[in-house]
């Protein structure tokens, strides 16, 4: 293993050990203790696309099924995808499982690339500069069938990451950050 090698892998390793530390250990780690299999669906209302795909069977994600919801999640505008935060999709499939939904849900914004957020930021104050969107940690969604005003309580109860609530323009906001909450 050369020295860029074995570079890239502390700072990989090092990127995670502080992620895991900046979660609490009753939250991220709890959100699915037994789970063994978990599926979502997924409607992109930019692109139409639709998609329901088991994510994690067996005590580990499945590679493919990760890679289709990446497509499905990219930036509708530039077409370029990034790899979601697993804790986010994680965090979806608890949503809609505290819900007792099966419905897909629609996608808003997923990620977004730098020159997509900062064409966004010059159009509305609503958009952060640094947005958890550019880094695949960032969510816009609605469910069918359930208010969003319902669907923010139910990922407020969940007292993690960032929740956000657009009642005009009628999603919610979920990212891995921080727990915090706003409206917009």
């Amino acid at each position: 293993m050369g020295s860029c090698s074995r570079r890239h892998f502390i700072k990989k390793i090092g990127a995670g050990l502080l992620t895991s530390c900046l979660a609490p250990a009753t939250g991220w780690s709890a959100l699915l203790p037994d789970s063994t299999r978990r599926s979502l669906s997924f409607y992109n209302t930019h692109t139409g696309e639709r998609l329901g795909v088991c994510y994690y069977r067996n005590g580990a994600y499945c590679p493919g099924a990760m890679g289709q919801i990446n497509r499905i999640l990219r930036d509708h505008r530039t077409g370029d995808i990034e790899n979601m935060d697993a804790r986010l999709i994680d965090l979806l499939f608890t949503v809609s499982q505290r819900l007792g939904s099966c419905s897909p849900f629609h996608i808003i914004s997923g990620y977004r690339s730098p020159q997509t957020n900062a064409r966004l930021r010059k159009q509305s104050t609503g958009v952060a500069k640094f947005s958890y969107h550019m880094l695949g940690r960032a969510i816009d969604i609605r469910l069918p069938g359930c208010d969003t005003h319902q669907l923010r309580q139910a990922c407020l109860d969940l007292k993690l990451g960032g929740v956000g609530y657009y009642p005009r323009s009628d999603f919610v906001h979920l990212d891995t950050g921080a727990f915090r909450a706003w409206n917009g």
